[in-house]
């Protein structure tokens, strides 16, 4: 496997897992382990804020090996490739979710102080609980993004192709070798 594929499923593994871990570990735990809704909600946004910004440097490493990859094997970087765009979009729903939403909650929630303390029909509360909504739903979009990914990737690298000669070429040549078929 060349070095660049090795980054480019590294990356997208590092964000996804990520993600996988955040939803189903991270948060449930905090939440039924720390005293009050006010910390456990503190450390999901900060573990949150740490994972948006993995993910857009993960992206950033996913596209650079990705053109790197493309033009060793077909002589273009091919900007516009299906996996290419994923990640575009997950980086572009995380760093929204990040620089907007995110900032907007943190704004309401020192706004109110103990939102358990608020009332369920406060405008800010409201506010709050729906900006919430919306960052769950961006992050099960990015993770379904980074899964088509992780698709295209392996649909993409188990099917013979051909080199800048038209010689067909196995995808998952042994290290430094292109194995004609």
């Amino acid at each position: 496997m060349s070095v660049a594929r090795f980054l480019m499923l590294l990356a997208l593994v590092v964000w996804v897992g990520g993600i996988v871990f955040f939803a189903f570990v991270v948060a449930p735990a905090v939440f039924s382990v720390l005293p009050t809704r006010q910390l456990a909600g503190a450390v999901v946004q900060r573990s949150l804020a740490s994972l948006h910004w993995i993910g857009i440097i993960c992206g950033g490493v996913f596209l650079i090996a990705s053109a790197f990859h493309s033009y060793y094997a077909s002589g273009s970087p091919q900007p516009a490739a299906p996996r290419n765009l994923l990640v575009l979009g997950m980086m572009a729903l995380t760093f929204v979710s990040q620089t907007v939403v995110a900032a907007k909650m943190e704004t309401l929630r020192t706004a109110m102080g103990e939102i358990d303390k608020v009332p369920a029909d406060d405008v800010r509360r409201v506010a709050f609980n729906s900006l919430h909504q919306w960052s769950t739903r961006i992050e099960v979009v990015v993770l379904l993004l980074g899964l088509a990914t992780l698709y295209f990737i392996a649909r993409d690298w188990s099917v013979p192709a051909t080199n800048r000669r038209g010689a067909q070429v196995l995808t998952m040549p042994s290290p430094g070798r292109s194995a004609r078929v």
